[in-house]
């Protein structure tokens, strides 16, 4: 019963000190959660209008809603700042107007390039989907993975710094090549990478000639990973259950037995006869 109470309490002691480890990694991990009205552009308003291309692609912020007026056929850019360890989920929307005559169906994509311009695939989300003629509206999504701070050379993995969406029409009537659209891109992310962190460090993947793409409290450092918090819990809990299992191993303890008088270790002296030594 004393052995099942002292695993209890390890165990306890355990997930209180992961919990209270955990809980500050949010603030001190040095991500800055954005303004939702704020725009790296300087201005209050959401961009209205979009890039033809990765040099000219319009920068926007994570969590703001930028749209832009196009005609079906163009190639629509926009960049945003990724840091480490955010989950990035990019969402776009294709309105078309209710006034235009469609002659068939069209197939709409969303595609996200980073820093490089190396394309990234998307773990889950609906990256290409097909409108019927009659569709009022397109929605895309792709949800990217966990963004490192570190990568090997021959590695594909994503790393912090400004990431590219790239919205277009792959497949359409001909006749419908033109038609006005309009197109809605938002960039969110969400906690950070937890036991996915990677220890290491890498500067910002930026263009240096561009404009200026960066999170709005500026780039997390790179000394700290919410990895040491994982693997300081780890090592307590290990400690604890390791003691907690020699403890069960062992059994309970016995008290030392009882020591015997000291004149039961020494035989009894015969007694001398009566008048023996007179």
């Amino acid at each position: 019963m004393r052995t099942a109470r002292l695993l209890g309490a390890a165990t306890l002691l355990a997930a209180a000190a992961l919990t209270a480890l955990t809980g500050p990694a949010a603030a001190d991990d040095g991500t800055a959660t954005p303004d939702p009205t704020a725009t790296a552009t300087g201005s209050d308003a959401p961009p209205t209008q979009a890039g033809t291309d990765f040099r000219t692609a319009t920068v926007i912020d994570q969590g703001v809603r930028a749209t832009a007026d196009a005609s079906a056929g163009d190639y629509l850019y926009w960049q945003f700042p990724a840091d480490t360890g955010q989950h990035v989920t990019v969402h776009a929307t294709v309105t078309f107007p209710t006034t235009a005559t469609r002659h068939g169906a069209s197939t709409w994509q969303v595609d996200v390039y980073d820093g490089l311009r190396r394309h990234q695939s998307c773990r889950y989300g609906n990256q290409t989907v097909t409108a019927a003629a009659d569709a009022a509206s397109v929605d895309l999504v792709c949800h990217l993975r966990t963004i490192r701070s570190w990568s090997e050379p021959w590695a594909n993995d994503p790393l912090r710094g400004a990431y590219y969406v790239r919205v277009t029409v792959l497949d359409l009537p001909s006749t419908d090549l033109g038609q006005p659209v309009q197109a809605a891109v938002e960039a969110t992310s969400d906690g950070t990478a937890g036991s996915q962190a990677v220890d290491g460090s890498v500067a910002p993947v930026v263009t240096a000639n561009g404009p200026r793409v960066a999170p709005s409290g500026g780039w997390a450092g790179t000394w700290w990973s919410p990895r040491w918090l994982w693997t300081g819990g780890g090592g307590l809990l290990a400690v604890l259950l390791a003691f907690g299992a020699h403890r069960l191993a062992r059994g309970p303890l016995r008290p030392p037995a009882p020591a015997r008088p000291q004149a039961y270790d020494r035989p009894d002296r015969p007694r001398e006869p009566a008048g023996y030594g007179d």
